[in-house]
């Protein structure tokens, strides 16, 4: 007997993996909370599967994703990312993620962790949606717009309310799994 998925996973088997082990996971470690931020923002206007191919490949040009060492990018560096074809190509994303990284070092010191920063947001525990279908799952929300302001005036960049709203959900600050998902009771 097969196991029921969230509608807009299934079909693709990266996805597919990729909903049952970790989206909607609630997440803590400031190391994870940023891959899912950066991969968010390149995220932005394409698709997620897009991105999902390609991680493994933005794991590699972005050095494992260590936000100290980005945050030190030089010219040559993002010259080298531009070039890079297994990765998103798109000039001001790569800027992006280089000021992110900073912004990201510099919540660390006001708050000790990014992760105790954003789940301040939601009181430390996720919001339990109680969605039906796809279409019950919002592209953002009050909450999201909130946090995207925040961040905005922290800055960061590429981190609009919907690319915030979808780092909520993969990071487990929302569950948004379908109710009838065999994860929904699980995360």
């Amino acid at each position: 007997m097969s196991k029921h998925r969230c509608a807009w996973c299934l079909g693709d088997p990266l996805y597919e993996s990729y909903h049952d082990e970790e989206w909607g996971v609630p997440l803590r470690d400031d190391d994870a909370l940023f891959e899912f931020l950066i991969l968010e923002t390149f995220q932005a206007g394409l698709s997620w599967i897009t991105i999902l191919r390609k991680r493994e490949n933005f794991r590699e040009a972005l050095d494992g994703f260590n936000y100290h060492k980005i945050a030190q990018y030089d010219p040559e560096k993002i010259a080298s990312l531009m070039a890079n074809s297994g990765i998103v190509r798109n000039k001001l994303k790569i800027n992006a993620t280089v000021s992110n990284a900073q912004a990201f070092l510099k919540i660390q010191q006001e708050f000790g962790s990014f992760s105790s920063y954003i789940w301040k947001f939601v009181d430390g525990k996720p919001i339990k949606n109680e969605v039906k279908s796809p279409k019950d799952i919002p592209a953002n929300t009050e909450l999201s717009d909130r946090i995207s302001k925040d961040l905005k005036k922290r800055g960061f960049k590429f981190v609009g309310s919907t690319v915030v709203y979808a780092h909520m959900q993969a990071t487990g600050m929302v569950n948004d799994h379908e109710i009838n998902c065999f994860r929904y009771h699980e995360v």
